[in-house]
């Protein structure tokens, strides 16, 4: 089984209005038989944490699009985006980059 991993998730750019306004969220995710990844830690976000609106930050599989990923500070398309294994301690920022008017 892999250890509980602990993370930093951080939501700006209006993507963080689908979670209470709450920026910032320390999260610790359960043992599993296999490595966390990006793909499971959206479906976890989407079943744990995203009270309304799913359809803002998710689509199909992956976020949608206008929202930037970054994994401890690179673009998560240099890192592999779904297949990405989490590491305890990373620090995984969602910035939604669609402005309303």
């Amino acid at each position: 089984m892999a250890a509980p991993i602990s993370l930093h998730l951080e939501f700006g750019g209006g993507a963080e209005l689908l979670f209470d306004g709450v920026k910032d969220h320390h999260v610790t995710l359960p043992s599993q038989s296999d490595p966390w990844d990006m793909k499971q830690l959206l479906v976890w976000i989407q079943r744990n944490m995203l009270k309304e609106r799913p359809e803002l930050f998710v689509q199909g599989d992956t976020v949608r699009p206008g929202i930037l990923v970054l994994i401890n500070d690179a673009d998560w398309e240099l890192m592999g985006e779904l297949e990405y294994q989490l590491q305890d301690q990373d620090n995984v920022v969602f910035i939604s980059t669609l402005h309303g008017g």
